[in-house]
C-alpha cells in the first residue's frame, strides 16, 4: 500500500479543485440565467378551500407551520392542476417549522406563504407583495381561524393577540406573556396552526389579487420604521438599519426589552 503524506494529498486535492474550475470557467457561468423571471404558471385559489388544508398540514407528522402554509397553495394547486405542482418535494418545507428548526426565527407560516409566491414572481413583482403580507401579520391579533369539531390540539375559541413582530420567538412568546398560557402548551401549538391557515388566507388573497392584476400594497411603512431611519438608514448619521420590521418589540425601552442578563431575578 502507497503511503500518501498529507501535503501531496492536499495539493492533489487543490489541483484537482482547480483543474474543475478550469474546466468549467467562472463559476457564473455554471449558474441558471433566472433574470427573476417565474418558470411556473399561478393559478388562482379559493382561500375558504385552502384554509382546512394549511390547518391539517401543521399537524401532518410533526411538519408544522412552513409546510402546511406551502402546501395549502402549492399542494392545492397540484391537486387541481397536476404538475410540475404535484411533483415539488413537499418535505422539504419541514425546514420552516419554529421558525426555521425551532431557532424562532421568521415564522414559518411566513416562510411557507413568501416561498409560494417565490416559484411565481420575480424579486420586483415579489417584494411588495411579501412585505404587504408581512406588515398584515404584524398588526393582526391572532388566530382567527377556528376548525370547530376538526380541531386536532384543543377546540373552542383562543385568545388572540398582535404580536408586531414576524418573528417565531416574539409572536409566540408575546402571546404566551399577554395570555398566560405556556409557550409549551397543546394551546399554543393550537394557536400556530390555526395560524398557518390564517396566513395562508392572506396569502392566497394576495396572489388572487397579483393574479387578477388588482393587487395593491395596503399596510404601509410603520412610524417606528419611519422615526428610526431618520438616524439610522443609508447614508444617515448612524446607518445601521438594515430590514424592514416594526422596531418597538425589540427597542421600545420597556422593562421587558432591558438587559435581562444582569441583576435578573
Amino acid at each position: 500500500m502507497t503511503c500518501v503524506s498529507r501535503r501531496n494529498l492536499l495539493c492533489a486535492m487543490g489541483g484537482a479543485v482547480v483543474g474543475g474550475f478550469m474546466g468549467i470557467g467562472p463559476l457564473s457561468a455554471a449558474l441558471p440565467e433566472m433574470q427573476g423571471q417565474a418558470t411556473w404558471t399561478a393559478h388562482s385559489l379559493d382561500a375558504d378551500e385552502c384554509e382546512p388544508y394549511a390547518y391539517a398540514g401543521y399537524w401532518n407528522q410533526g411538519y408544522g407551520c412552513c409546510y402546511g402554509t406551502f402546501y395549502s397553495i402549492v399542494g392545492v394547486m397540484g391537486l387541481k392542476h397536476g404538475a410540475p405542482y404535484n411533483q415539488f418535494p413537499f418535505h422539504i418545507m419541514e425546514v420552516g417549522k419554529s421558525g426555521i428548526s425551532d431557532w424562532g426565527t421568521i415564522c414559518g407560516a411566513l416562510l411557507g406563504a413568501a416561498s409560494a409566491m417565490a416559484l411565481f414572481w420575480g424579486r420586483k413583482e415579489r417584494d411588495p407583495m411579501v412585505t404587504d403580507l408581512f406588515r398584515w401579520y404584524e398588526q393582526t391579533a391572532f388566530p382567527l381561524y377556528d376548525p370547530g369539531q376538526d380541531a386536532q390540539g384543543v377546540q373552542g375559541e383562543i385568545p388572540g393577540h398582535a404580536c408586531g413582530s414576524v418573528l417565531c420567538h416574539v409572536s409566540v412568546s408575546s402571546w404566551s406573556f399577554a395570555t398566560g398560557i405556556p409557550a409549551a402548551s397543546k394551546t399554543r401549538s393550537e394557536r400556530c396552526a390555526r395560524i398557518t391557515a390564517d396566513v395562508a388566507r392572506k396569502a392566497i388573497e394576495i396572489m388572487n389579487a397579483k393574479i387578477g392584476g388588482r393587487f395593491a400594497p395596503v399596510y404601509g411603512k410603520p412610524e417606528s420604521l419611519t422615526y428610526c431611519g431618520e438616524c439610522h438608514d443609508k447614508e444617515k448619521e448612524a446607518p445601521f438599519l438594515k430590514g424592514r420590521q416594526e422596531c418597538t418589540p425589540c427597542h421600545s425601552g420597556t422593562e421587558h426589552t432591558q438587559n435581562k442578563f444582569t441583576g435578573h431575578p
